[in-house]
């Protein structure tokens, strides 16, 4: 059978999400269907309620019947409105001011970059252009967010990309598994992090460079290191310093998936007052029943807009779209009303802990890391465990180890990461709904387990480690 839909392998048959209920689906592949299958990934961290929600179902039911259609660069709705209220409500207080919402963590992303761009334009600072950003990372997958990434999914479109020698920067990233040195604490790492960003501010002349941009908590790309609190606060206290605008990406790791009852992933990091100045946000708002993301905008990039032209011109076609921000709206009153960031944030530390416990200690697995906190956590596979050897790329080891992993009845993001200097490793992304239970995360763990070791006896017996 061939493929009509034009992603992933274009003209192979694809796998296919059946049907879901709660942490649980039905998977079709090579057409075989695996049912119950236990969802360690939500997509791409994205579902928080889990699958076959009966409240979603009529608050979609009762958002069409209100629905009507706006432009939004002429109307605005309610719901929209009202979600934004929501978030900054929920959030530090004075920590943001106002929100755009979109379709996508990609497009949210695009769109930060153009209104910090305009906020310079706003301050009459038109010098202030270069971006920084980290090696390795990811961002989404249009020009502009591949332009401020750094992995192997943008070197075909380098050409088409925003000028990535002299205004889309690169600063280390921060992957202490691979990158701290011998006798080095995690905090001394961060601060030569932090010092390296800084040199490269200088060397670049600080007055033409606009904003600092990092996910608080790495996904895709190099698999959920934790920060230490040093970490984001210098970057925070270097874009005070030379004037520069301080932008996270929580696209995959915010708006409750690493937070201990509220939204923001920062806020285990950094102070209230120590705010990014734009936010990006996605994937676990609209818990993947409706298309949305968006961006929260600080005080600081607030006031140059009120201050100076006071508008925006031009919009996209679903920005702030009415029927996607009331199911969003919805969808988060309820997983604050149970209590489920809270939730989430425990049962994934659950999760962590025992995977900590039961892989890495076994000299003769693959597993050389396994990292996260809360919501989303990160195996690091390698061929050798004592040297941090990778596998050869090409074995696709992340994606062999998902497949083993759905036969053994869970779905796992399983990856060969890399960024642009030719480094790469594989690693497996766990991000479930925030709904599951520990009996789930038990079952999960004992799952990963025998996976583990079916991945690890399939290379030892191919002689591939």
């Amino acid at each position: 059978m061939t493929s009509h839909v034009f992603q992933s392998t274009v003209t192979k048959p694809k796998a296919i999400a059946k049907d879901g209920k709660g942490v649980f689906m039905t998977i079709e592949k090579n057409g075989k269907e695996h049912k119950q299958v236990l969802d360690a990934i939500t997509g791409a961290a994205v579902g928080s309620l889990g699958w076959g929600d009966p409240d979603v179902h009529k608050i979609m039911a009762d958002a069409a019947l209100q629905h009507t259609y706006s432009f939004p660069g002429n109307i605005v709705n309610e719901a929209a409105e009202e979600l934004s209220r929501f978030y900054i409500d929920n959030s530090p207080k004075g920590a943001f001011r106002s929100c755009l919402w979109t379709c996508s963590g990609s497009e949210s992303n695009e769109n930060a970059l153009k209104i910090v761009r305009q906020y310079q334009l706003e301050r009459g600072k038109p010098e202030k252009l270069k971006i920084i950003s980290r090696e390795g990372a990811y961002h989404g997958f249009t020009l502009g967010a591949m332009s401020i990434g750094d992995g192997p999914r943008g070197i075909p479109f380098k050409d088409i990309m925003i000028d990535q020698e002299h205004v889309c920067l690169k600063m280390p990233m921060f992957y202490p598994y691979r990158r701290m040195k011998e006798g080095e604490t995690v905090e001394q790492y961060a601060q030569r992090l932090v010092d390296s960003l800084e040199r490269i501010v200088v060397e670049n002349d600080p007055n033409t460079v606009s904003m600092v941009c990092v996910e608080t908590m790495s996904g895709t790309s190099i698999g959920t290191p934790v920060p230490p609190k040093n970490y984001l606060k210098g970057i925070r206290d270097i874009c005070n310093k030379y004037d520069m605008i301080f932008m996270v990406d929580e696209v995959m790791c915010g708006t409750g998936r690493v937070n201990d009852g509220k939204l923001c992933c920062w806020e285990n990091f950094l102070a209230p007052e120590d705010a990014p100045d734009i936010q990006t946000v996605g994937k676990t708002l609209g818990s993947g029943y409706v298309t949305i993301a968006g961006v929260l905008v600080g005080p600081k990039i607030y006031d140059a807009f009120e201050k100076g032209s006071g508008l925006i011109v031009g919009a996209q076609t679903y920005h702030s779209h009415e029927f996607n921000c009331r199911v969003a709206l919805k969808i988060q009153q309820k997983i604050f009303s149970q209590g489920l960031t809270s939730n989430v944030f425990k049962m994934g530390n659950i999760m962590g802990k025992r995977l900590q416990n039961e892989l890495l200690p076994d000299p003769n697995n693959i597993v050389g890391d396994v990292r996260g906190l809360g919501g989303f956590w990160t195996l690091e596979l390698v061929k050798n465990k004592t040297t941090k050897e990778p596998f050869d790329k090409s074995l696709h080891v992340g994606a062999r180890f998902a497949e083993s992993a759905l036969h053994h009845g869970v779905n796992v993001m399983g990856l060969t990461g890399g960024n642009t200097k030719g480094e790469h490793w594989d690693i497996v992304v766990l991000g479930p709904a925030f709904i599951i239970r520990e009996q789930e995360i038990q079952l999960l763990c004992s799952k990963l387990k025998e996976t583990v070791e079916d991945v690890t006896k399939t290379l030892q017996d191919e002689g591939l480690r």
